[in-house]
């Protein structure tokens, strides 16, 4: 979570959605960057609107913006397992081959989940319980490039991203039975998605 303050902005880090980058651009500019323990560097829109907002807008006299990046559902899982399988440096492909994303796709399906991948999803973490969003700027992920622009124009600042917390390759297919399985069940962040890319 980053905030910057002159501008009333509050970049709110939704995981697997190019943080880790956003963060090492901008904290040197925001007045005030959370970048650690996680549950605090990415903490939910709800839990900002409820615990930080009212503090925040007390304190500035003014509320703030919130602004955040949403990743393509699917790619976003892939995203996770890559990170998930690799992570610790970990870089054996005997790994992936022994549990692969097609069985992540289906662990993570299930219920209840197993602990690796109790992970909330992004409407999980943008929405309210009702589905309805609680950031006031979604940007796709995929057009990051429309994000880095709104925060040059707010910032007055040129912004290049590192490439950071990037795993590696792995096989990330899916059967088409999973694959349509696995749209039903993100169905909620496939058409939220949809909905910041109008």
């Amino acid at each position: 979570m980053l905030i910057f303050w002159k501008q009333r902005l509050a970049f709110l880090a939704t995981p697997k959605a190019g943080s880790s980058a956003i963060e090492a651009a901008l904290e040197p500019l925001a007045e005030l960057a959370v970048t650690r323990p996680p549950e605090l560097k990415h903490v939910s829109a709800r839990d900002f609107r409820t615990h930080f907002a009212p503090f925040l807008s007390a304190q500035a006299g003014a509320p703030f913006t919130t602004i955040a990046l949403m990743r393509e559902p699917i790619d976003w899982l892939r995203s996770w397992y890559r990170f998930r399988l690799f992570d610790g440096g970990a870089s054996d492909p005997a790994l992936a081959s022994a549990y692969s994303f097609e069985q992540f796709a289906r662990d993570f399906m299930a219920g209840p989940k197993p602990g690796s991948i109790d992970i909330p999803t992004q409407a999980e973490f943008l929405c309210d319980a009702s589905g309805t969003p609680l950031v006031d700027r979604i940007f796709p992920y995929e057009r990051i490039g429309d994000f880095v622009h709104f925060l040059e124009d707010n910032l007055d600042f040129a912004i290049t991203l590192p490439r950071v917390n990037v795993p590696p390759a792995a096989d990330v297919g899916l059967s088409a039975e999973t694959e349509v399985a696995l749209r039903e069940t993100m169905a909620r962040d496939l058409a939220l998605y949809a909905q910041i890319c109008q």
